[in-house]
């Protein structure tokens, strides 16, 4: 798995007039969490970029005064106005202690549902797992060669080992639906086939072969009956 490092100082000084003096640096304060204690550390903004801005899931080496702290990302916080990091949560990763990460999805293969002129849509990008750091991956392949048109691909379809998914089971990840062109095609198939044991409009000629239909009774006359 990818890991980047960052190079960080300790902090000691917390609240907000210490904090905005660290930004005024171009430094970003943050804690790291998870280990034996709450660990609050600065470093510069450009040291977090390939960390904060990618879709990928990585590792971060976090050095502070000689130490090395293996982290993923907690949480982040923007500015409001110029939306720079102002402040980030990393988790340290604890060898026999369960971590919870978002994993990206990565969609393999051509749906059969594809193949039959239908759409491929991607529902969810990442997945929230539980498990032990020795089981982090990068991304959870998900191949969708089996995927019928009008079926989907739910949380509950995705197994992996040593993997607890917090995500709702029944929540479709990917789906393929029927395109434009295929809707009208149905359409115009379901306008134009008769019904089954329709009867034909009045004045309509009854089809070649077509068994003539039975003549009616003649009706009682008036007055006419057992004397």
């Amino acid at each position: 798995m990818k890991t980047i490092t960052i190079e960080g100082q300790l902090r000691t000084e917390t609240g907000k007039k210490a904090t905005r003096q660290l930004r005024s640096q171009d430094l970003v304060p943050g804690v790291i969490y998870g280990g034996e204690k709450e660990i609050s550390f600065a470093a510069p903004s450009i040291a977090f970029k390939t960390l904060v801005y990618t879709p990928n899931f990585q590792l971060a080496d976090v050095k502070l005064n000689g130490n090395t702290h293996t982290c993923i990302m907690k949480d982040l916080q923007f500015d409001k106005i110029t939306d720079k990091l102002i402040h980030i949560d990393l988790l340290e990763l604890v060898e026999d202690k369960k971590v919870i990460a978002t994993i990206p999805l990565n969609f393999t293969g051509i749906a059969k549902g594809v193949k039959d002129g239908g759409k491929l849509t991607i529902k969810m990008k990442a997945l929230k797992v539980k498990t032990y750091p020795k089981y982090l991956l990068e991304q959870i392949e998900v191949k969708v060669d089996d995927l019928e048109l009008n079926g989907n691909i739910r949380v509950e379809d995705v197994k992996i080992e040593h993997y607890e998914f917090l995500n709702s089971p029944r929540i479709p990840i990917a789906s393929v639906g029927l395109t434009r062109i295929l809707k009208q095609e149905e359409a115009a198939a379901s306008t134009a086939a008769p019904v089954a044991g329709a009867a034909p409009a009045a004045g309509t000629a009854p089809a070649a072969g077509a068994a003539p239909a039975p003549a009616a009774a003649p009706a009682k006359e008036k007055g006419k009956g057992k004397k």
